[in-house]
């Protein structure tokens, strides 16, 4: 997992330990707020829904499995999509729950 360091949508930090973060199955990273009042839960890009980011563990409990051993990525990441094309992407689906879409 990339562990990206931004919120794609409004670029606000999001460090590797930052329980606001929320990713889709293919990564694409938001901050919660944005997941709720921007996007109402729909992926701008593939669609699907969100779930907290898990935490990396800082100790290394186990050989070579902390976030000191595997970084984070530094690379931020942005949308590529308007704002209103983003709006109309959601208001298509968001009534879908996302284990139905």
């Amino acid at each position: 997992m990339e562990l990206r360091p931004n919120c794609e949508c409004c670029d606000c930090d999001l460090a590797p330990s930052s329980t606001d973060a929320r990713i889709c199955t293919f990564e694409c990273t938001f901050c919660a707020a944005c997941v709720d009042e921007v996007l109402h839960n729909v992926c701008p890009n593939c669609g699907g829904g969100f779930a907290p980011r898990p935490i990396r563990p800082a100790r290394e409990w186990r050989s070579g499995l902390s976030v000191a051993q595997r970084p984070p990525s530094a690379t931020r990441v942005y949308l590529s999509r308007s704002r209103e094309e983003i709006e109309a992407h959601s208001a298509r689906i968001r009534d879908i729950p996302p284990e139905r879409r």
